[in-house]
């Protein structure tokens, strides 16, 4: 399996890409991506060490990176784990959860074994690792200021597990259907991809007959993953870690080059009040304070949501019988126009607005 990939990822290396050869281009890509896929799926379907982590609190992050960049110790400064820390590699060999408080929210922070060139091939016991990504809600991929290049290797390790940081799903529908051969329809231009390429990526999927509607520009990679259905889309923070030990110049250079979004130094704990406020944000978290008829609200213990809820999720959340008992609510704060809006289950709340709930 591995040879047939590796011919096939030469052919495209050599392959110059123009609008004469775009259809041979999608053919390889579409193939190399189909081989990997199997791969991957007979790979976590055998026999193995794997981790069962049983997800708690509002929300999960994955702290990601190479052997001795610092995850142990920047797990103790913001969680309340106690990992095992050393000055060697491979120093954790478990996965070892922290649970980090910001904002009122319970975030779970989990510290895996380190990421190495290959592990989504199985180097390090790199499979395992990734497969707990799978079901994170963020990553956190940590580097050291005296290794930038890790960044590009944990970004390809990620995507060949299937994870695509960063990125949501383009909007592209695919009806199967018995008979009729393939019909597609774009609402918008598609620069990547010409139909001919569309219908030898989707006959090398063996979807001879479908319906495919696109509303929104892709690429052929990006088709594929819509093809496959099974790919991850998560936010990811990028962390530079160790700043404290090189000029103030040098990590600012490494920082701008890397594109990370924010330097810390874990062991200082440097900007890491800074980091659990970008968590919470990336996370798409926010609070909802209660308050009860005729009394003072509840600033003490908000209901933590995500981003984009309603009042018909908050009571969902509260309890199984509000929805079906609702007569309406009122709202103070960000969303409302007014103090003490009066306001009906599609209201889209926000972040530290205060919700009373009126029962029938």
């Amino acid at each position: 399996m591995g040879s047939r990939v590796e011919e096939f990822e030469e052919e495209l290396r050599k392959t110059k890409y123009n609008k004469a050869t775009q259809h041979h281009v999608g053919l390889l890509k579409a193939k190399i991506a189909r081989l990997k896929d199997e791969e991957l799926h007979k790979s976590s379907g055998g026999k193995g060490e794997g981790y069962a982590v049983r997800k708690t609190g509002d929300g999960t992050v994955i702290m990601l990176g190479y052997p001795s960049v610092g995850k142990s110790t920047l797990l103790n400064a913001i969680t309340n784990a106690e990992s095992k820390v050393g000055a060697y590699d491979f120093t954790t060999l478990d996965v070892i959860p922290g649970l980090m408080l910001h904002n009122h929210a319970k975030i779970q922070v989990l510290d895996v074994p380190g990421i190495v060139h290959g592990a989504a091939s199985g180097r390090g016991r790199g499979r395992e690792v990734l497969s707990v990504v799978r079901s994170a809600d963020l990553v956190l991929m940590l580097l050291d200021v005296f290794h930038p290049g890790h960044l590009r290797v944990l970004q390809q390790e990620l995507y060949d597990s299937g994870v695509r940081a960063n990125t949501s799903r383009p909007d592209v529908k695919i009806s199967r259907k018995m008979r009729g051969g393939i019909s597609m329809a774009s609402t918008v231009p598609q620069r990547h991809m010409d139909r001919e390429t569309l219908e030898t990526v989707l006959r090398e999927y063996r979807l001879m007959n479908c319906d495919v509607v696109l509303r929104s520009e892709v690429t052929v990679e990006e088709f594929i993953d819509c093809i496959l259905g099974n790919r991850i889309y998560l936010p990811a923070i990028v962390v530079l870690n160790k700043v404290d030990m090189v000029p103030a110049q040098k990590a600012r250079e490494v920082a701008e080059a890397c594109k990370v979004d924010i330097m810390v130094s874990a062991q200082l704990g440097t900007n890491l009040a800074e980091l659990k406020e970008l968590i919470f944000t990336r996370m798409r978290l926010m609070r909802v304070y209660l308050k009860q008829i005729g009394k003072k609200p509840d600033m003490d213990e908000p209901v933590i949501m995500r981003q984009g809820c309603t009042v018909q999720d908050v009571c969902t959340r509260l309890h199984r019988d509000f929805v079906a008992k609702f007569k309406f609510s009122r709202v103070w704060g960000p969303s409302s126009r007014f103090p003490g809006q009066k306001r009906m289950l599609p209201h889209v709340l926000r972040d530290q607005d205060v919700l009373e709930v009126h029962l029938r």
